[in-house]
């Protein structure tokens, strides 16, 4: 692959670069540029979505995960490998039902055990959001112990309501264990991690702006996990000790310490990142409301039952109605008012724009004429995207290629150290200073 036509930003209509006649490396030098000014924004905020925890092991939703498809056979399935359970017998019947395509299930099950793993083994192609909405959709709408579905083969299949309810909690149960991911893989050394890396370099901003804010899309933890290895301070609306309980009125406060002077000066601590839970996480849980927890919500480390706690807004049509509801209503207003102030960036990153609720308060920030919205995506294929690019509005920038769409390549290519480029633009001050002649053989050497 060439990577050197790999790698662009689109604003409204408009390439800006790179060109097929640059360097990549010079093309990354001006994406730097323009992206460390838009850092540079006093109201900057991210949006991560799933894709940002590919590299770490997370999975997608545009086809059924296979990580969630192999822990579903091998609990569903005998020890002795031949004997399904009524409720995986049920996975691959409502799979046949909304695809049209019969799977066989001993099949599947040695594709899956064998060591290592078949190669050849291909994702179920169903949209997860879409099978488990329907799923969803024909719980609630039994009104009997059984109900008979058509295939497309106009056979008819028995669905019994409780078997159909444990299918349910099976998937989402093993959702909810895929998304306990560790921070680096191993073998990786912890400071090259790119969530680490990330975060080491959104806190290089200039302290005399607002703190950077971070709405994710994702149950993991990844960016609690980085936030904690560099030593920084998360503000994520909970407060405490032995017990952190949800209290939103935190997101409202900063971090100042007092100079080594006698004049009673202050100065504002500059590692503190807000951070906010759109849609739940796993290391969240449930209790009953009181006087010392008024929401009945706590934070603790992640626990194999979390999922049965209720905290997470799991992609179905509920969820719609569940971002009404406390934390979320909280989190979803402060996100809304974060991006439709004047003078904002919102930087989304590996989000398929498969949320409307979503989708139609970052339509609705566009009505600012000061905002601006950098996607990045290394293919982006959502029709909401599509019509953003149509509309050829300079303020909507568009990240694509692998070499700098990708989470982990955007980290390392395109985001730049605030700090090394005020360093780097002090050098070039004194070499101007000292001998104009001399600063174009710097450039000259800093562009090899």
């Amino acid at each position: 692959m060439d990577k050197q036509n790999d790698c662009q930003i689109c604003a409204g209509k408009n390439i800006i670069f790179p060109n097929g006649e640059k360097k990549i490396e010079e093309a990354f030098v001006e994406m730097r540029v323009r992206v460390g000014t838009l850092l540079k924004t006093d109201n900057v905020s991210f949006l991560l979505g799933s894709g940002t925890s590919i590299v770490a092991g997370g999975v997608l939703f545009s086809s059924f995960p296979k990580q969630i498809e192999m822990v579903l056979l091998k609990r569903g399935i005998s020890k002795k490998g031949k004997r399904a359970s009524g409720w995986l017998k049920l996975f691959y019947k409502t799979i046949q039902i909304i695809t049209g395509t019969t799977i066989d299930i001993p099949n599947r099950y040695s594709q899956y055990t064998s060591i290592p793993p078949s190669a050849k083994i291909k994702a179920i192609g169903v949209n997860f959001e879409t099978y488990l909405s329907r799923l969803y959709g024909w719980l609630e709408c039994m009104t009997g112990d059984v109900v008979m579905l058509k295939l497309p083969d106009q056979n008819q299949v028995r669905i019994n309501k409780k078997t159909l309810a444990k299918l349910i909690k099976e998937i989402v149960n093993t959702l909810t264990s895929v998304m306990n991911l560790a921070l680096c893989k191993d073998g990786d050394t912890a400071l090259r991690c790119s969530h680490r890396r990330f975060i080491r370099k959104i806190l290089t901003r200039p302290l005399n702006l607002r703190r950077v804010n971070i709405f994710t899309l994702n149950y993991d933890t990844l960016i609690e996990q980085a936030t904690d290895a560099e030593g920084a301070v998360l503000v994520d609306g909970f407060v405490g000790s032995l017990q952190r309980v949800f209290r939103p009125e935190s997101y409202d406060l900063d971090f100042y310490f007092p100079a080594q002077t006698t004049e009673g000066r202050v100065h504002r601590f500059d590692r503190a990142i807000h951070l906010y839970k759109l849609h739940g996480s796993i290391n969240w849980h449930k209790c009953d409301q009181s006087w010392e927890n008024p929401y009945g919500l706590y934070a603790a480390l992640y626990n194999a039952n979390c999922s049965q706690d209720d905290t997470l807004i799991y992609p179905t049509p509920l969820k719609y109605g569940q971002v009404l509801g406390v934390p979320y209503s909280e989190m979803f207003r402060r996100f809304g008012n974060a991006i439709a102030q004047s003078q904002s960036v919102l930087f989304v990153i590996g989000y398929g724009f498969g949320d409307d609720h979503v989708n139609s308060l970052i339509r609705q920030s566009l009505a600012v004429p000061s905002v601006t919205i950098v996607v990045v995506d290394p293919t982006p294929k959502s029709e909401f995207l599509k019509q953003l690019e149509s509309l050829g509005d300079e303020r909507v920038w568009v990240i694509k290629g692998q070499e700098a769409g990708a989470f982990e390549k955007f980290v390392e290519n395109v985001l730049p150290d605030l700090k090394d480029e005020e360093i780097e633009w002090k050098v070039v001050q004194t070499f101007q200073k000292l001998d104009p002649k001399a600063t174009n053989k710097l450039e000259d050497s800093n562009g090899k």
